[in-house]
């Protein structure tokens, strides 16, 4: 994949780390600056290890208005441009049914996983038209097929999709491609956690190597792979797609033994 994002300029928020990292680390190999938005200050350094030049970080509330619009001001200041926007920031907590979920856990998911995709368009769009560039959201298998004891959670990413399609038809028109990719199980921090949370964790653990016919749980780069090429203009006459990168988990009932 060497070289098919060169020249490209990319945000990335939630990129510090799990399926983020993996993807900023996918699109400066690929020739990108990786403009990387992150609550997590404390992962700043982590960008010295990404190849090329001219990237970026930024310590970003992406659910805050005003943090959006400064970050898409410093944007517009160093670059000039931008072509691709990756919303990857996402909560998974709490691991509950609805009516254990609490108004706090609730809003949380909300903001962070929903909101802050209407923010970085919103400030973001006009950038966009000028590169003619795209719009990628990182969505969840369970959006649309549900899961158990998650209620919040698969509500957003159900939501993600349904906003993926509106999207890629409002701005098609501009030239902008707006689309999705959707893991199943991806060894990640925040699933290794969401496990930890379940009544038998190594059993969650054992079911999540199991899940993928193609083979146990894997790291994210099988998403980042996908996501360079979604972004790409291998890709430019795709929009308004959701990407299952899942290692064919929604296929069909398995005997799991």
């Amino acid at each position: 994949m060497q070289a098919m994002l060169k020249g490209k300029v990319i945000l990335l928020t939630g990129g510090a780390d799990g399926i983020g990292w993996e993807c900023a680390k996918a699109y400066a190999a690929a020739g990108a600056q990786v403009v990387v938005a992150d609550w997590q200050e404390e992962k700043r350094g982590k960008m010295e290890e990404l190849p090329g030049e001219g990237h970026a970080f930024h310590a970003c509330d992406v659910a805050s208005g005003a943090a959006v619009a400064a970050l898409f001001a410093a944007i517009a200041k160093k670059y000039g441009r931008l072509d691709a926007i990756h919303n990857n920031a996402g909560l998974a907590h709490p691991a509950k049914a609805l009516h254990d979920t609490e108004d706090a856990e609730w809003e949380a998911l909300m903001r962070v996983n929903l909101k802050s995709i209407y923010l970085t368009t919103r400030q973001g769009i006009d950038l966009l038209r000028a590169s003619k560039g795209c719009i990628l959201n990182t969505s969840s298998l369970v959006g649309s097929i549900g899961q158990d004891n998650h209620a919040a959670y698969v509500a957003t990413k159900g939501a993600v999709n349904a906003l993926t399609k509106a999207m890629a038809l409002d701005y098609a028109p501009a030239g902008i491609r707006v689309n999705a990719v959707a893991p199943a199980a991806i060894r990640t921090p925040m699933l290794e956690a969401w496990a930890a949370q379940q009544p038998e964790p190594e059993a969650m653990q054992r079911y999540l190597d199991q899940l993928q016919p193609l083979g146990a749980m894997p790291a994210g780069d099988v998403i980042a792979d996908a996501c360079v090429f979604l972004l790409s203009d291998a890709a430019r006459f795709i929009t308004g797609c959701i990407l299952p990168v899942t290692g064919g988990a929604e296929l069909g009932y398995r005997a799991l033994i």
